[in-house]
């Protein structure tokens, strides 16, 4: 029974050793798996071959410190080994730099690569300075290569012509086509395609403002385009203005005609308004005389209705007698009879030769 039991607790044992091993030979293989994958992210062999091959001057350990920095190696190794390929003077630590400060480290040394095989003068810095300015790098080195054909006006804008006006007053519509070339060492701070539209259409409108006749530009529309340029447009903008060429000209209205008659037409209704106020100031006037002599009018038959007051008060007083009366009357109607007599006579003149 004795020898049974032992058997058992030494099988037993062995089970349970037999567990133990296999927990541990797997907490082994996870371990050792945890460590390989913390290896691989730690130490990106790949990535040190491929710089190493190329002579990239990166070691492993640089790209091990550059995860505690935070920098993804790929992001900073891929375009440093492109830029040594390339020859372009680049560094780690400036890529590093640049990708901490928000730029885009992939498309910088592409414009510097684009830049250096168009003998564009552009360093490191300014590429970061464009890049974290929030300009397209690559695109304005492109655009430094291939210039671009800005129409002026826009048509976005739904402005179709520059319109202007000759000295003669005849009205011209222009439209014209600006060939701009990017300027990489004025691109950050510089002004935007907006502004050398803005100054172009100035320009059309102070040169064939300056015209003494529209036959003049239209006999040589290239005057528009070297006056333009003469100028000097393209100080202050991020572009440099190559060519300036004028596409359409047409003849617009006649504005100084026009000008003339909106003149005339207010002259009229001046005038018209000024007459109009005289006529009212005469009517006024006259109504005011026709009051006047209204008022004489009942003056004077105020005082002749006195007249019989002043004759009665002249008879009680004994100033005047009956035939002082009776002579006054007689004065009175001879003089009535000789005012009748000298009407009519007026009214009906003798003939000639009549006595």
């Amino acid at each position: 029974m004795n020898a049974q039991y032992l058997v058992l607790s030494r099988m037993t044992a062995a089970v349970a050793f037999e567990d133990s091993l296999l927990w541990i030979g797997g907490g082994a293989v996870v371990v050792l798996i945890i460590l390989f994958c913390l290896f691989v992210w730690l130490f990106p062999i790949r990535l040190w071959i491929a710089a190493w091959t190329t002579k990239t001057p990166v070691g492993i350990f640089d790209m091990v410190f550059m995860r505690f920095r935070r920098v993804p190696p790929p992001v900073i190794v891929n375009p440093l080994i492109n830029a040594v390929q390339a020859r372009v003077p680049a560094t780690r630590v400036q890529l590093e730099s640049h990708y901490l400060a928000g730029g885009n480290v992939n498309l910088v040394v592409q414009a510097m690569i684009s830049a250096q095989k168009a003998n564009i003068p552009l360093s490191l810095d300014e590429a970061c300075a464009i890049d974290l300015a929030g300009r397209n790098v690559f695109e304005a080195v492109r655009l430094s290569v291939e210039p671009r054909v800005i129409d002026c006006p826009n048509p976005a804008s739904g402005k179709q012509t520059i319109d202007a006006v000759a000295r003669n007053g005849i009205q011209l519509r222009t439209k014209a086509r600006v060939t701009v070339r990017a300027n990489l060492q004025r691109l950050v701070g510089g002004a935007t395609e907006e502004t050398i539209i803005a100054r172009v259409g100035e320009g059309i409108v102070s040169a064939i403002g300056s015209a003494d006749s529209h036959k003049e530009v239209l006999a040589q529309p290239d005057r528009i385009s070297k006056a333009v340029l003469a100028k000097g447009l393209d100080s202050g903008t991020a572009f440099t203005i190559l060519s300036i060429d004028i596409a359409d000209v047409e003849v617009g209205v006649n504005i100084g005609a026009k000008l003339q008659i909106d003149q005339a037409e207010a002259d009229k209704q001046i005038a018209q308004a000024l007459a109009e106020q005289r006529r009212a100031m005469a009517v006024a006037a006259e109504q005011e005389f026709r009051a006047r002599e209204q008022e004489m009018r009942a003056k004077l038959v105020e005082a002749e209705a006195q007249v019989p007051l002043a004759i009665a008060e002249a008879f009680r007083k004994g100033q005047l007698g009956i035939m002082d009366y009776y002579n006054m009357k007689n004065v009175i109607a001879d003089t009535d009879m000789r005012s009748s007599i000298s009407h009519g006579y007026q009214e009906h003149p003798k003939a000639p030769g009549q006595k």
